[in-house]
């Protein structure tokens, strides 16, 4: 008894440390966030003008790359920047923010549009992925699988740069555009982040795995089975989903039950 008692003690503490962690990090990037939007509302950063590297910026902000990824995305979800794959984050127009602006979705939403989009990715992709993107598929599902991802950021980061390969070799750019805003609404709508981040933290095993199945089929250059493949990994997202939710709304039915009992009890008592 006393070991379970030590062991539930020490489970809280590393709970009680990692979000502490996890809000250090959060101020941190905010804080980078709010740095560089001053610098462009300043003119440090003129519209149309690159931002500098992730190593620059991880310099002059004494943060890490990571911190640096994280404030470039909420930058672009703010409408401040473009981030355009392999070519690096530039400055918007002001008036191009308000069209950026991201809708109030459920996370029930976005993964039925994620999966109507990046299922005939898939099936196009099949038609035309090149010979490079397949080898960087390959080494993104290896280190999904490897010990190296160091943690959720880690992992989401992952994922991310996968279906964005994808979606860059359906070699469709109308498609490419609406899987970028989908996975900007996936990151940064406050409700479809949290849902995404309890579930994903659970099934990571699932997750890789159906990640290696949609390569195979890629590699294959099979557009049948890629779009099948796309299809179950979204369908297995969502069942996910509404499993937590329903863990969460009986909880929350629990507790109501709960507090409504004890003060039953309280009024009988007296």
């Amino acid at each position: 008894m006393p070991q379970v008692h030590t062991n539930f003690t020490a489970s809280t503490g590393a709970k009680m440390a990692y979000k502490r962690m996890e809000s250090q990090r959060e101020r941190l990037y905010h804080r980078v966030v709010e740095q560089i939007l001053q610098s462009i509302r300043a003119g440090d950063y003129r519209p149309g003008s690159r931002l500098p590297s992730e190593r620059e910026l991880a310099e002059k902000y004494q943060v890490s790359r990571v911190t640096i990824r994280e404030a470039t995305i909420a930058l672009e979800a703010k409408g401040a920047i473009e981030i355009r794959a392999g070519s690096g984050s530039f400055v918007l127009e002001m008036s191009s923010a308000s069209e950026l602006a991201l809708p109030d979705v459920s996370a029930f939403d976005l993964t039925t549009a994620r999966m109507i989009f990046e299922a005939e990715a898939a099936a196009l992709a099949a038609t035309s992925i090149t010979d490079a993107e397949i080898n960087k598929l390959a080494s993104l599902v290896e280190a999904m699988a490897s010990n190296k991802v160091g943690g959720p950021e880690d992992g989401d980061d992952l994922d991310r740069q996968f279906h964005l390969t994808i979606a860059a070799a359906a070699n469709n750019p109308a498609i490419e555009h609406c899987i970028h805003e989908l996975w900007r609404m996936r990151n940064h709508v406050p409700q479809v982040k949290a849902l995404y981040s309890r579930v994903c933290a659970v099934s990571v095993d699932e997750r890789q795995n159906e990640h290696s199945e949609i390569y195979l089929a890629l590699k294959a250059r099979d557009a049948s089975k890629a779009r099948a493949a796309m299809r179950e990994h979204f369908h297995r997202l969502f069942e996910t989903m509404v499993s937590a939710q329903e863990s969460v709304a009986l909880d929350e039915l629990r507790k109501s039950i709960g507090t409504a009992r004890a003060r039953y009890l309280q009024a009988t008592a007296a």
